[in-house]
């Protein structure tokens, strides 16, 4: 579905980009390629083609609720990454309360 990033491509203040969640990937372990996202968004493809070095870590934003980060890009389709779940990145840091 639909869903932002956060990140910065230009100066210093982050920014929100339209992606969409194209697939979620059933895990049970934790794993860099837990969703699959493609950039929609005008300004960022035409700044950088899609998801480049440097947005990994990026927040994924669904319903105002950070769902997961920016992890990997397809090197032969630069709109087109992976993500990894929130959740995951919760109980591997041990933090969830």
């Amino acid at each position: 579905g639909k869903a932002q990033i956060l990140t910065t491509i230009d100066g210093e203040e982050p920014q929100l980009f339209d992606i969409v969640i194209e697939k979620l990937l059933n895990q049970q372990e934790p794993n860099g390629k837990s969703m699959i996202i493609k950039v929609t968004d005008p300004l960022c493809i035409e700044k950088t083609g899609g998801i480049i070095q440097g947005m990994s870590g990026s927040p994924i934003i669904q319903n105002n609720k950070i769902v997961g980060a920016v992890t990997h890009v397809l090197v032969n389709k630069p709109d087109t990454g992976y993500g990894i779940y929130m959740d995951w990145m919760i109980n591997e840091a041990d933090i969830r309360k």
